[in-house]
């Protein structure tokens, strides 16, 4: 099967898409573990591995034909992608300790508009290593940005990050990164989310899923073809609190991978 959501704008609205999120999480973020759901982990028995068989609701952690992530190869250059437009906004964030990864809840009001098609920025997290391949290679960590439209249909800009030269943004929210599972920090300051994005925001775009249970599929990832950077010292303190939340490779089964200009 190939899919391209591009070429199918009418793709999520088919799909209806739906989250598992409580009420009080529905316009902020997507919960680590759904309220009903199993108890889930990147180790053991809990592992993704075995995911699929934790919970009925988790099935597309095993069965999906088009789960995340994938490596992203050879993609085929569509000169009539369109750009991405950032709409970012400053304000105070909150970062919160999942148990699962580090995530930060921005400030309401800011959006991406791609294809026609306004999605509302709702929070970021933290994957190490990173979980999309390129050509076979993986990258140090990656950032998630997850954005939502009105109906709750989910595409998310991947920022892959590579060992170098210290990250602006980052040094903004390490020092307040929450060090135990469900502990949360506030920073006050204004934080503006597109200092976490490369100068060049040329991108690969391609059908998924949410990369934890329960695996969600028909996400639009849109995968930043340029990586950003990150300091050893920077790497170090985030692989302190998750050494490996990164979910493994899926098959692609065909899906069509796109590259804008």
């Amino acid at each position: 099967m190939r899919t391209s959501f591009f070429s199918v704008l009418g793709f999520f609205a088919s799909f209806g898409l739906t989250l598992a999120v409580s009420a009080q999480q529905s316009s902020t973020s997507i919960p680590p573990t759904p309220p009903t759901g199993a108890p889930w982990s990147y180790y053991g028995h809990t592992g993704p591995s075995n995911w699929g068989r934790l919970d009925p609701a988790y099935s597309a952690c095993a069965k999906g034909k088009l789960q995340s992530p994938i490596d992203i190869r050879n993609p085929k250059l569509n000169k009539a992608l369109p750009p991405i437009e950032f709409h970012y906004v400053s304000g105070p964030v909150n970062l919160v300790n999942t148990g699962h990864t580090i995530r930060v809840n921005v400030t309401p009001g800011g959006y991406i508009v791609v294809g026609g098609a306004r999605y509302e920025l709702i929070e970021f997290h933290f994957h190490h290593p990173a979980e999309d391949l390129v050509n076979g290679k993986l990258s140090d960590m990656v950032i998630d940005l997850v954005h939502k439209n009105a109906a709750g249909e989910l595409a998310i800009i991947a920022v892959r990050l590579n060992e170098g030269q210290d990250n602006g943004a980052l040094a903004a929210l390490w020092p307040s990164l929450p060090k135990t599972a469900g502990a949360t920090t506030s920073i006050d300051a204004t934080f503006n989310p597109l200092g976490l994005l490369p100068s060049d925001r040329s991108y690969w775009s391609y059908v998924g899923s949410i990369t934890v249970p329960p695996c969600t599929e028909g996400v639009h990832w849109l995968s930043m073809q340029n990586p950003a950077d990150i300091s050893q010292d920077q790497l170090q303190t985030f692989g302190r609190l998750y050494p490996d939340n990164a979910h493994p490779l899926q098959a692609t089964h065909g899906r069509k991978i796109e590259a804008s200009q």
